[in-house]
């Protein structure tokens, strides 16, 4: 009887065992195309895990910019996030490398130079005690302008161009121009620094343009790629590995999937994005001077960047790949 009761008691603990949640940062809006895509992730987990495993997602910078939500996964505040290159870049650097300007004019080329270099980056995040569970796209990065046309690299000479404190790729280019006079901050302070005319120039996705808000504060669009923007989706692995094996396993499986989802839905929006603002602004075609002018300075700035901004051994794979 002992027995029985003792084995009533241990089942009724169980099935009031509390699920483990795995806290995600994210700078995204909830209602946004990538907090859509992650709702749908999260509702896949709990299923897959039967309830055991919940994702909880904070939205809209709660956690912090991205430096600080990487800081948050080292201390355990948070299990997981949803990053850009920058957050990826805090863990391992030479990923910001896949964002160098002038280098990949379309996604398939960034698909091809990414999975050349994926082994690599997979290793060195797991040897910095992350794992990497999936890629994830934001958009295609455009110049976009307040009161004046891009046209030549001269043309952003006197202008405050915005760029995110801890980007790598955007000051060497404003350098090589020169006479230009960068406005750095974190991407929650863009939009005031936008709003109040501090800030007339930058380099966005339309599809992160619109969802920051940042695209109604913009007149002129430049429909040269500057670059492509990355992000993907990274764990502690100390929150991984106190998971059940099976668990665990379910984690890096649907992150792959999500990685997947995010990179085709966002590709996608991003497009359709470019629509609308191309319907709203003044849109500059480049001319064949003007690129062959932005490519000189590119490749300029990227030889900076290989002299101690990145390993010379990335920077020339990456360039290679596209040859």
């Amino acid at each position: 009887m002992r027995a029985f009761l003792a084995l009533v008691v241990l089942t009724a603990f169980v099935a009031r065992a509390e699920p483990v949640k795995l806290k995600i940062g994210s700078l995204v809006p909830r209602e946004s195309p990538w907090g859509q895509v992650l709702r749908v992730w999260g509702k896949a987990v709990k299923e897959k895990t039967k309830g055991e495993v919940e994702l909880e997602f904070f939205w809209n910078a709660t956690q912090g910019d991205e430096p600080a939500q990487m800081s948050k996964l080292k201390t355990g505040q948070l299990d997981g996030a949803v990053v850009s290159a920058v957050g990826l870049g805090i863990i391992h650097n030479d990923v910001n490398a896949l964002q160098m300007p002038g280098v990949f004019a379309d996604w398939a080329q960034l698909d091809k130079a990414r999975e050349l270099l994926r082994p690599r980056f997979e290793k060195a995040f797991r040897e910095a005690g992350f794992e990497l569970a999936g890629w994830g796209d934001i958009g295609l990065d455009r110049l976009m302008s307040k009161g004046f046309a891009v046209t030549g690299p001269d043309s952003l000479k006197g202008k405050r161009p915005w760029v995110w404190r801890e980007d790598p790729n955007l000051p060497p280019v404003f350098q090589v121009i020169g006479g230009i006079t960068t406005v750095p901050t974190s991407v929650p302070e863009a939009l005031p620094e936008l709003s109040t005319g501090n800030v007339n120039l930058m380099s966005v996705s339309p599809l992160a343009a619109e969802q920051l808000q940042w695209s109604s504060r913009l007149d002129h669009l430049n429909l040269m790629v500057v670059a492509p923007n990355i992000g993907g989706i990274v764990f502690s692995k100390a929150s991984l590995d106190a998971l059940k094996p099976e668990h665990r396993q379910v984690m890096l499986e649907t992150g792959r999937v999500v990685g997947k989802a995010l990179t085709d839905r966002i590709r996608a929006e991003d497009l359709a994005a470019l629509e609308r603002v191309k319907k709203r602004m003044t849109v500059n075609e480049p001319t064949a001077a003007e690129l062959q002018a932005w490519g000189k300075v590119f490749a300029q700035a990227r030889a900076r960047m290989a002299k101690g901004t990145y390993s010379p051994e990335v920077v020339k794979q990456i360039e290679e790949s596209v040859r």
